[in-house]
């Protein structure tokens, strides 16, 4: 009877290996000719005096025509320096700096969107980092393909030490997810720090972000899109399109952020984002409790081992494309410790989750390393 609980981890062999095939399928974008198209770059941000003149910088290097994009930057009540750094760069002809309408990454986003020129919007967040053709490829992809939607690849930037590792790791095997069901025509996520999206779309769905919750500025938009043109929803694939942002720089902020991320799973209507969250769900929790339970029957021992085998097969696929695609493979080697430490660092983040604000500034999304 033991042995049976191994039906319970089917339906996440069956998902996470699909996507590990359709992983095998994807081909890389390249950039053909000069797009003409006008871009609106937009960055809400709060109290990142300390970051906002690299993604500046990044920004004014950009191959692109410096006549075809502006860079908006929606200050989002700062308590510091941020919008006097912005407001003082020189190097970006259409840098615009504006205060929020009102409070919030939504509303500072919305804020841009509004004072906004370009039928194609970017955003991303001010901790991140961006190659040159950044906005070339984005726009170009754009120009060809004319979708509502596109996700762009977000990474870590790689840190020494094995939370770092883990770390990376772990949003790679999101970045996978994300990438394996949005090529199939059915994504699951996407990461606001590197989205982009047809400005006429985005009003029209605007109204669907769940203002009563602090985060969800990219996945509430994803879902909305999804349920009238999940066709018009499309992934990126590019070196030059990667955007890298920060780690969080403690396990407790870590969990932190994890825990606000998965809080709004409750307002989900998307079936196959559920069904990916639960499939999830019951192979942690299945791996948890065979462990628990060896403490007391060696047989539950052997189970734990078979479930951690089972599913490490898919998780090991969908990394090793992942972290090679992104030239990380060299974070493979600490497959196996992270492995046995997701299980944990998922309860944990559970715990979290119930002591998880659900509005206000505190643990806000523009929060890391606190």
């Amino acid at each position: 009877m033991r042995w049976l609980l191994l039906i319970l981890l089917i339906p996440y062999l069956h998902l996470f290996l699909k996507i590990s095939r359709n992983l095998s399928k994807i081909r890389p974008y390249s950039v053909h000719g000069l797009p003409s198209v006008f871009a609106s770059v937009i960055i809400p941000c709060r109290d990142e005096e300390k970051n906002i003149s690299s993604v500046l910088n990044d920004i004014s290097a950009q191959d692109y025509p410096p006549e075809l994009y502006e860079l908006i930057i929606v200050d989002d009540n700062s308590l510091d320096t941020t919008y006097s750094v912005a407001s003082g760069f020189r190097g970006i002809r259409n840098l615009k700096v504006y205060k929020n309408r009102g409070s919030g990454k939504k509303q500072a986003i919305r804020t841009g969107v509004a004072l906004s020129t370009g039928d194609l919007v970017i955003t991303s967040d001010a901790d991140c980092r961006m190659g040159k053709s950044w906005i070339r490829t984005v726009a170009s992809f754009y120009e060809k393909e004319r979708p509502d939607l596109i996700i762009c690849p977000v990474v870590l930037k790689g840190m020494p030490g094995f939370f770092h590792r883990f770390q990376e790791l772990e949003f790679l095997g999101l970045q996978g997810v994300t990438t394996g069901s949005a090529v199939a025509g059915d994504p699951v996520m996407c990461n606001g720090a590197n989205l982009a999206f047809h400005k006429g779309s985005y009003n029209l769905h605007s109204e669907d972000l769940h203002d009563e919750l602090i985060s969800g500025d990219d996945i509430f938009l994803l879902h909305s899109i999804k349920k009238e043109h999940p066709d018009k929803i499309l992934w990126l694939e590019s070196e030059n399109a990667v955007v890298a942002t920060l780690p969080s720089w403690t396990p407790g902020s870590f969990i932190r952020q994890r825990a606000r991320w998965i809080s709004k799973a409750g307002s989900y209507t998307d079936s196959a984002t559920k069904v990916i969250a639960l499939a999830t769900l019951i192979a942690i929790l299945l791996q948890v409790s065979t462990l628990f339970a060896g403490l007391f029957d060696p047989i539950f021992l052997l189970v734990f081992f078979a479930v951690f085998f089972l599913k490490s097969i898919p998780d090991y696929m969908i990394l090793r494309n992942t972290t090679a695609r992104y030239g990380k493979k060299n974070l493979m080697r600490w497959f196996l410790f992270s492995q046995f430490a997701y299980p944990f660092y998922v309860v944990a983040v559970l715990f979290s989750c119930l002591l998880q604000p659900k509005t206000g500034v505190p643990n806000s999304p523009y929060q890391r390393g606190t």
